[in-house]
């Protein structure tokens, strides 16, 4: 194998690739990331066989195709610190060789057929999405997984696919996030019945690999595992085992609901304000709406209090609650700043609804009173 390629496009492929591989492992094999060059372009591959990921890279002279390992750690170096713009990679009888203009590397060299396959996307049936929606799906909720709960369930995220319809959920069981969009179903796809938890770590490595040339994801959810891909990547990844919470019965009612909109900047600015001086502990930040204003105040016993006031449109009787700043921020971040969005509260003792109207939603069970 001979190849001339940029170092910068390789690196930021490469590091994707890599996030992959794990760091200490029996099989040694698994700590490298296996490329394949071919007439056909190149291909980074690499799997902890619970995922595994194949990663096209563009701007790569094939002079001769091949295959060869790249160890993660010290190939993974040598992309960072060298300072040439073009590297040629060239395997020999018995090592790698790493060229640049300035600089030389020989390492030893392993077989790239003890390294394990990674699946292909070849299903005919499969879910689509758009690039920029299924990024939505993955920020607005993945923040709100437990990945220390025994409740596996809780360590991922909950895929519903039926018709046009696309759902993403996920919950700690103290805050719950939903959001929803529109995609549709090719060659018959069908997800309904079905407990489709994608683990955590997968969405991240998923949201890396989104580039902003990809128009669309595709999606094909099976029983035990899930393939997505994208115009430059394939990810697999087992499933989390288990059925999932039933999400529905933790929506509260919208009825007899104080409901209290605003946009998210300047909400975020005073939590943010407020939770300086908050219990580092109980974390507990009261919200009082009422008279055309938000009051937002935090008290701690050896630190002192706070409290900050801001104009908002709702001008009836005043509704406390008191929640953890941590999570209201949470959904806040997971927004533009410029972004409108509602409250729904009733009382001290029911959890508020936090929605936009783009399809999300939130839910944050109160705290009791500081």
């Amino acid at each position: 194998m001979k190849i001339i390629c940029n170092r910068e496009k390789l690196l930021a492929a490469f590091q994707i690739a890599a996030g992959i591989a794990p760091t200490r492992s029996p099989k040694e094999v698994l700590n490298n990331v296996k490329i394949d060059a071919s007439e056909a372009g190149v291909i980074l591959m690499a799997t902890d066989l619970e995922a595994g990921i194949r990663l096209a890279v563009d701007e790569v002279n094939v002079v001769k195709p091949g295959r060869a390992l790249f160890n993660v750690q010290r190939v993974g170096s040598i992309l960072r610190e060298a300072s040439d713009e073009l590297l040629t990679f060239e395997t020999t009888e018995n090592n790698l060789d790493i060229i640049g203009s300035h600089s030389e590397f020989h390492l030893p060299r392993s077989n790239p057929d003890e390294f394990p396959s990674v699946v292909e996307f070849a299903e005919d049936s499969y879910f689509e999405v758009s690039a920029r929606l299924f990024k939505e799906l993955v920020k607005r909720t993945i923040f709100a997984t437990d990945n220390e709960s025994t409740r596996y369930q809780l360590g991922g995220v909950l895929f519903e696919m039926d018709g046009e319809d696309i759902t993403t959920v996920a919950t700690d069981g103290r805050r719950l996030a939903c959001m929803s969009g529109k995609g549709q179903s090719i060659g018959g796809f069908k997800n309904s019945g079905m407990s489709t938890i994608v683990p955590t770590r997968t969405l991240q490595l998923m949201d890396r690999s989104i580039s902003e040339k990809d128009e669309s994801v595709h999606i094909a959810a099976r029983s035990n595992d899930i393939l997505i891909r994208t115009n430059r990547c394939t990810i697999y990844s087992r499933l989390v085992e288990g059925r999932y919470p039933n999400w529905r019965q933790v929506m509260p009612s919208r009825e007899n609901k104080t409901r209290i909109e605003g946009i998210v900047g300047p909400f975020l600015t005073a939590i943010r304000q407020a939770s300086v001086v908050a219990d580092q502990e109980s974390r507990g930040v009261e919200f009082a709406f009422g008279n055309g204003s938000l009051v937002v105040a935090a008290r701690a016993a050896d630190v002192g209090q706070s409290r900050i006031e801001m104009p908002i449109s709702y001008t009836g009787e005043e509704v406390k609650i008191t929640m953890d700043y941590r999570f209201v921020s949470d959904f806040f971040k997971a927004l533009d700043l410029e972004k409108s969005f509602a409250i729904e509260v009733r009382s001290n003792a029911e959890p508020a609804l936090f929605s936009t109207d783009d399809g999300y939603t939130y839910v944050v069970m109160p705290m009791a009173k500081q």
